[in-house]
């Protein structure tokens, strides 16, 4: 009897060592995760077909070189797009800096550099 006894003390022992472990191991997988609160503004887009590289590469220097205080960072390079030719991302610090860029100058701008080239894109903004 004792020794089943011992038998379940160290199945208990153990499936409490698994649990604290697999515990520990998804709250540190949680806290590498972030979630920030700016926002990114995500291009899909379509070359119009006598688009020049030079001119494709102005439109995406232009983003890069963009002068807009609400801007962050930027995406440039596409691996992969599904549904369009190219994609690029645009990362505001808020809700407001991407409502404000709407329209700015800065857009304004680089609108003269993209949409002359651009055949079609499609625009999703995302936050958390």
């Amino acid at each position: 009897m004792q020794t089943k006894s011992l038998y379940v003390a160290v199945a208990a022992l153990c499936a409490v060592g698994l649990f604290v472990t697999g515990t520990a191991i998804g709250a540190h997988h949680e806290s590498k995760v972030e979630t920030p609160s700016t926002v990114i503004h995500v291009v899909t887009l379509d070359w119009k077909a006598d688009a020049t590289p030079e001119q494709i590469k102005a439109a995406l220097d232009g983003v890069k070189n963009m002068e807009y205080p609400g801007l962050k960072r930027v995406w440039l390079r596409s691996i992969k797009s599904q549904t369009k030719q190219a994609a690029f991302v645009m990362e505001f610090e808020s809700e407001k800096a991407l409502e404000d860029y709407s329209g700015s100058d800065a857009q304004k701008k680089w609108y003269e550099l993209y949409l002359p080239i651009r055949e079609r894109s499609v625009t999703s903004d995302i936050t958390n």
